[in-house]
Order: C-alpha cells, then sequence, then structure tokens
C-alpha cells in the first residue's frame, strides 16, 4: 500500500554539490576559467548560479570518487561555439557539439574530472517555452 499523499516530506531545494580533491585549486578553475563568482568561502566553496546554490565540497581524505554518474552542472550559455572556442583557449577540452531535441550541447570536465556540459537553447525555444509546453502536455 502507498503512503497518503498527507505523510509526503516538504521537500525544498536546497543546493548542487561535487566532491573535489583540491578545494583552492577547484575555486582557481570556477573562478577564473569559468568566471563564476564565489559567494562564500569556509569549509565549503559556494556559487551562485541565478539564485541556485552551487557548492564544492572537500572530499573525505582516502575517499574514492564515484566514476561517471548521471548528474552534471549544466551552464546555459547564449553561442555554443564562442563558449566551447573560449574554454579551448584556456586549454579546456570538450566533446563535439551535438544536436539534441531544443538546442545543442557540449561536455567537459573540472580539475576532479567532474562532467559540465554548456547548453544552447534553439533561438525559436527558449527554457520558458520548453517548460511551458511540457506543463501543456500533463
Amino acid at each position: 500500500m502507498l503512503p497518503s499523499s498527507t505523510n509526503k516530506p516538504k521537500l525544498s531545494f536546497d543546493c548542487v554539490f561535487y566532491y573535489v580533491r583540491n578545494l583552492e585549486a577547484s575555486i582557481v578553475f570556477y573562478c577564473d576559467t569559468l568566471g563564476l563568482t564565489l559567494a562564500s568561502h569556509d569549509f565549503v566553496a559556494r556559487f551562485d548560479l541565478d539564485g541556485m546554490l552551487f557548492e564544492l565540497v572537500p572530499a573525505p581524505p582516502g575517499a574514492a570518487f564515484p566514476g561517471t554518474g548521471n548528474a552534471r552542472l549544466c551552464f546555459e550559455v547564449s553561442d555554443l561555439n564562442e563558449a566551447v572556442e573560449q574554454l579551448h583557449a584556456r586549454g579546456i577540452a570538450t566533446s563535439k557539439i551535438q544536436h539534441k531535441k531544443g538546442g545543442e550541447l557540449a561536455f567537459f570536465r573540472d580539475p576532479d574530472g567532474n562532467e559540465l556540459c554548456l547548453w544552447q537553447y534553439d533561438k525559436a525555444e527558449g527554457a520558458r517555452e520548453l517548460v511551458r509546453s511540457a506543463e501543456l502536455h500533463r
């Protein structure tokens, strides 16, 4: 028997985080290479991405990184080709640009191997239009 809907926990979004081996080196990568602004830094590094909290968390000593998961941080860009060229100019390898429904994307990795993504929506279909379309088809 499924629990009743009144027993569901109230969940609120907190953050997205990546474990990193070297917090200081990762801060340099995310600030200097990607241009993110560091919001705070104590035992973790925090970045505010358009109201979403993204954190870099030091991995426990001796911890093995689980490898390739299916979670990734995705950055929306207005010109994917230009963004890929800028990463290449900074020595960051990227995947080939892939065409997907609704836009194009390219993947790259941070110094710890965490996969990141650049995404450009099709010009005719922005993020809000895709969300509205999905809501209409529920």
